[in-house]
């Protein structure tokens, strides 16, 4: 169903005999706009992208004032600023990846920072495990205590009634464990192409049907189609295969260059979405690791071309937008023998918005001697969820976080401004 090629819900109930159905459709046509710069209480627009299978943080933000690392990577670290295929300077301590440089473009501007040394405190190594813990948001608490995702349940909390018909998306097949039971969330593959299904000739008629039985189903079931088919309307009002980005932004033929520039487009045209996560795989690189000329830095580049892109592709609308990257655990310190890297413990993040306190690395910085490492790895000194709740308490309006990090006594980084 595609408003572009001449149809759309709105249509159909034009000529639907369901009275009562009609009554519980509402469109974005139909309420307050939300502004995605600083309106509707001033929250920004999150962003997350879950960078699958454990990146590298010591590769993409290299700790070059250690020497153990150059002891424990002989091989595999990246060298030193003033080298051949150094590491970019950050602070005098810390270096970019070369592969990673299009992520000075936001950080010298002071709209993106690092945080290193963070992650999960739970000690898990394997990566189904530390999913669910971190995006359960309950590291600590016993299987099952909580079934739902953390950012579901900020959109529980920050519910008010001018929140749209698509709060949030998961850009993908499936909904990521994060948005696990979020309200008016749904998984979308394909933005261009989020449409209604089968034969375009018997669409009208399916639809009213549908919209039929539905209006006489009781929640969640009856008012959660409902408003699915009113998502699947609003998505077609956005032109994302003409969408011409803004300020000479060029981004990668890529996967994660694609999404973003559709996010980038979403935001936008402003249709209410609050939230979207994407999922960037293939960062378990137990072998050829490559961080100058190979595997990790070849999906470096991906990420940072991509990021910088929509970063200038915002704009001053950058100001309402908050978008983390971070993996569920990082790498080993010590290089394997197959020029690789087994599954390790502390991680970096990376934040990006008009209100990050960035052109800094936020680092509690534990060490890379072997006696300062947690069972080889490097250690985690700041929890993700102090990260996260400053964003979300400083820039989505949340204010109970007890709710959505249970159990977690919060240390503030000063990570936004």
């Amino acid at each position: 169903m595609n408003a572009r090629n001449g149809f759309s819900r709105r249509q159909v109930l034009a000529v639907s005999s369901a009275a009562a159905a009609s009554t519980l459709f509402t469109t974005r046509a139909s309420a307050s706009p939300r502004a995605f710069l600083g309106n509707a209480g001033g929250n920004d627009v999150f962003v997350q992208i879950f960078l699958r299978g454990g990146m590298d943080g010591l590769t993409t933000v290299v700790p070059y004032g250690e020497v153990d690392l150059y002891n424990a990577r002989p091989t595999l670290a990246v060298p030193p600023p003033g080298q051949t295929n150094a590491a970019v300077d950050l602070d005098g301590f810390f270096g970019l990846a070369p592969s990673a440089a299009p992520l000075m473009t936001p950080y010298q501007n002071g709209h993106l920072a690092f945080v290193h040394a963070a992650g999960s405190p739970d000690p898990t190594r394997s990566h189904f495990d530390a999913f669910a813990h971190m995006e359960f948001g309950g590291p600590n608490l016993p299987p099952g205590t909580v079934q739902d995702g953390w950012l579901s349940r900020y959109l529980d909390q920050v519910a008010g009634p001018d929140t749209g018909v698509l709060r949030g998306i998961g850009a993908g097949d499936l909904l990521p464990l994060t948005l696990a039971g979020a309200p008016k969330t749904l998984p979308i593959a394909d933005f261009a192409n989020f449409a209604f299904p089968g034969n375009p000739a018997t669409v009208v008629a399916r639809v009213q049907k549908l919209t039929s039985m539905y209006a006489a189903t009781p929640a969640p079931v009856g008012p959660a189609a409902l408003n699915t088919f009113d998502a699947i309307d609003l998505m077609a009002t956005i032109d994302f295969a003409g969408y011409a980005p803004s300020n000479g932004a060029q981004y990668p033929n890529t996967q994660l260059g694609s999404r973003l520039r559709e996010i980038a487009a979403l935001i936008k045209a402003d249709i209410g979405v609050e939230t979207i996560n994407v999922d960037f795989h293939s960062w378990d690189l137990h072998a050829q690791l490559g961080p100058l000329d190979g595997n990790m830095a070849i999906m470096l580049d991906e990420l940072s071309r991509s990021l910088e892109a929509f970063y200038l592709d915002m704009g001053s609308g950058i100001d309402g937008v908050s978008l983390v990257c971070l993996s569920e655990f990082g790498r080993r310190v010590e290089e394997n023998s197959s020029l690789g890297l087994d599954h390790g413990h502390g991680a970096v993040m990376i934040l990006m918005g008009g209100h990050i306190q960035g052109g800094q690395v936020f680092a509690d910085w534990p060490g890379l001697a072997p006696a300062q490492l947690d069972q080889g790895d490097l250690a985690v000194t700041i929890d993700y969820r102090d990260i996260l709740g400053e964003i979300l308490t400083r820039r989505l309006g949340a204010t109970d976080l007890t709710t959505i990090f249970p159990q977690h006594s919060f240390t503030t980084y000063g990570v936004t401004v």
